[in-house]
């Protein structure tokens, strides 16, 4: 039986989840990755977590840093961001939303068309 998500992310369900509005250009320091990924473990295991940030002048402040987290599996994955998707997290509401598997693979983490 299909279980019922209470949390409509954006994307196909992959096992990669892209967080953005966690934290703000300049913000990210060397430990930022593994907080973010014992987090996520708390619902379920994590491959990793990588950040990406955006330095382009005039960018967007919310979207600037860009943080993937790759799970063991698509479920995992669904779990997690239903549960972090709307959350605050040092007072900013982080956007959940899934992210090709492919692109993530190819080192390609720069905004995709259709995001929002």
């Amino acid at each position: 039986a299909r279980q019922p998500t209470s949390v409509c992310l954006r994307g196909k369900p992959t096992c990669v989840l892209l967080l953005r509005n966690m934290v703000g250009p300049g913000e990210v320091d060397d430990q930022l990755e593994d907080e973010i990924a014992n987090e996520c473990e708390k619902y379920a295991p994590v491959v990793r977590a990588l950040i990406f940030e955006i330095t382009e002048q005039g960018y967007p402040e919310d979207e600037a840093v860009r943080v993937f987290v790759e799970f063991t599996t698509v479920a995992g994955a669904k779990r997690a961001g239903a549960a972090l998707n709307r959350r605050y997290f040092a007072k900013r509401m982080v956007k959940a939303s899934f992210y090709d598997v492919k692109k993530f693979a190819a080192g390609d983490f720069g905004p995709q068309k259709g995001e929002d």
